[in-house]
């Protein structure tokens, strides 16, 4: 909550919640984006994942939503259990994000008086891309409206992001996220699903200091912003490690 304020304060317009990221139980994003809202007045964007709930609790949760004024939700078909707790958690997946974006959209034709936005997510560092593409036009034909990035962190990204942007009827939000050391740079080229880091930019993190790792981070995103500003409708921040401090000098630089 004071991130949030801080951001706030920074000119962050909204704030994205993810529901229990890599399948771990966290405070209910829904839950958390009433907080956020009634407590802070900024706009928040809960994940909505088809995971851990089947069609009937979703409505639910769609219902307390809109009568607490949250209008705004990212549907993702979400990440899977890992694998050394699957025997003591077991994974629902009786829909995907496409299906979700289309009961939203059913509701908001026939039940909310206040419709929802329905964003979804595109991975520009798919390998292929053109079946991203594919995937989001079915999306936006089932009322997803705006789009949220995977991070731009390769010239073959940027490439994905002007394509995208050609050709799809919807908003895009173009992804960034600070790379705060040559460590967590090989992390995420290597570990993280839907994230590919360039190697020109992993070496520049080579024996670097934190004070210098903080710098590159900053420039780099910042960098990567003006790059793909022609492409984009605004910015998806992502924070690393709650480095809030990295976000707002980022945000500053941008709006010089």
């Amino acid at each position: 909550m004071s991130s949030a304020k801080k951001l706030k304060d920074h000119g962050v317009d909204a704030i994205t919640i993810a529901d229990c990221p890599i399948a771990r139980a966290r405070v209910d994003s829904s839950l958390l984006a009433c907080k956020i809202k009634r407590e802070l007045d900024i706009t928040p964007i809960p994940h909505m994942t088809c995971r851990d709930r089947n069609i009937n609790a979703t409505k639910a949760l769609l219902l307390g939503l809109n009568i607490e004024n949250i209008d705004n939700v990212l549907v993702v078909t979400g990440d899977p259990i890992p694998s050394a707790e699957r025997d003591e958690i077991k994974a629902m997946f009786s829909f995907n994000s496409s299906i979700l974006a289309n009961y939203i959209k059913t509701l908001n034709e026939n039940t909310f008086n206040t419709p929802f936005n329905i964003l979804g997510a595109l991975n520009i560092n798919a390998i292929n891309f053109d079946s991203q593409l594919k995937h989001a036009k079915i999306k936006i034909e089932n009322g997803v409206t705006m789009f949220l990035t995977q991070p731009v962190l390769t010239e073959q990204a940027l490439i994905n992001l002007k394509k995208a942007k050609e050709i799809l009827p919807a908003k895009i939000l173009g992804g960034i996220i600070p790379v705060v050391s040559y460590r967590n740079a090989c992390f995420m080229n290597n570990e993280i699903s839907g994230i590919t880091v360039s190697q020109n930019i992993i070496d520049l993190y080579k024996d670097t200091s934190k004070e210098e790792s903080t710098k590159l981070a900053i420039n780099i995103s910042t960098q990567i912003a003006k790059e793909i500003e022609p492409y984009v409708d605004g910015y998806y921040i992502i924070t690393p490690f709650k480095r809030i401090d990295i976000i707002c000098d980022i945000i500053a630089n941008i709006y010089k």
